[in-house]
């Protein structure tokens, strides 16, 4: 909520967050969500959804490049790529980097969102949304994806706000959804999933999906990253059709060591890159033994699961 110099933000009315705001750049309601935009103080430019936040000018970087990269380095030769959501257009601008993609589909359900952030975050998408290999989408991603020939998806990148109840993004975190998404994936697809925090309280999102995308795909992996703006480390699921150890995304990645999209980076490294899959005893645990099969049924939802 905006209330004087200082934003606050509740997390699930435990904990209370204050911001400072230096300058009030927009406030709105889409059809979907509430949207703030305010320069903050150490933050800089910030962006909060429906009073959470979740985009920050000082580390935005740090998120997006951990969600992109490591998927793209992966795969041997990514060419036709998807994203859900991303709004913003900084998850677009990463997946540009690679010279080899020929398209990137992005499909965001809230088209007016994508427009404020064409208009208020260029520090953001850099023009990305006016590349001629990008393909803008404004409908549910779900039914986007249904819609789409089978083995036709190199590499799928979800960066989907929380799955909330009665939101949209509740049921494409499902066991229905990722066989069908698996259909579409080519040969040796990829995908990767934005999923919220791994600290030991607040980590049952991230645990549930990887154990449902394990009843699905031949390879789970999980990883890591702190992002200031958030107050908290924040997870990654990558998973694969190919049958792949941990050693082997290590040498792959050792491949693409000279590539030079690592000389427009500001976060990774070819040594970092590995080192964010290497997880605490405490977490590597939880990812063998913890969560639930999401489903249609009984989809995550972060107020009621949390």
């Amino acid at each position: 909520m905006l209330g004087g110099k200082f934003y606050l933000e509740s997390f699930f009315d435990k904990h209370l967050y204050l911001y400072q705001i230096e300058k009030f750049i927009y406030s709105g309601k889409t059809e979907f969500q509430k949207v703030d935009i305010v320069e903050l103080a150490f933050f800089g430019k910030s962006v909060f959804l429906d009073e959470k936040i979740q985009s920050a000018e000082c580390d935005e970087f740090i998120y997006h490049e951990s969600l992109v990269h490591p998927a793209l380095f992966l795969h041997e030769n990514p060419e036709y790529v998807y994203i859900a959501g991303g709004g913003e257009g900084a998850t677009l601008r990463e997946v540009l980097k690679h010279k080899n993609i020929k398209k990137a589909r992005m499909c965001d359900i809230d088209e007016e969102f994508v427009s404020i952030c064409k208009k208020y975050l260029p520090e953001w998408h850099r023009d990305s949304f006016e590349n001629q290999k990008a393909e803008l989408v404004y409908k549910d991603a779900r039914k986007d994806i249904e819609s789409l020939n089978n083995d036709s998806i190199d590499v799928y990148i979800s960066d989907l706000t929380e799955p909330l109840e009665g939101g949209p993004s509740a049921l494409l975190f499902t066991i229905e959804y990722f066989e069908n998404l698996y259909k579409k994936l080519k040969n040796k697809g990829v995908c990767v999933f934005q999923a919220g925090s791994t600290v030991t309280y607040y980590n049952d999102f991230i645990l549930s999906l990887a154990k449902t995308l394990k009843q699905v795909f031949e390879s789970v992996f999980m990883y890591e990253i702190f992002v200031p703006s958030f107050q908290m480390s924040w997870g990654f699921v990558l998973a694969s059709k190919e049958k792949l150890e941990k050693k082997d995304i290590f040498e792959r990645f050792d491949q693409r060591k000279n590539s030079e999209v690592f000389d427009y980076l500001k976060y990774l490294t070819p040594f970092y890159i590995k080192k964010i899959f290497i997880l605490p005893k405490y977490l590597e645990k939880d990812f063998l033994s913890k969560g639930r099969i999401l489903s249609d049924k009984e989809p995550f939802i972060w107020e009621g699961d949390v």
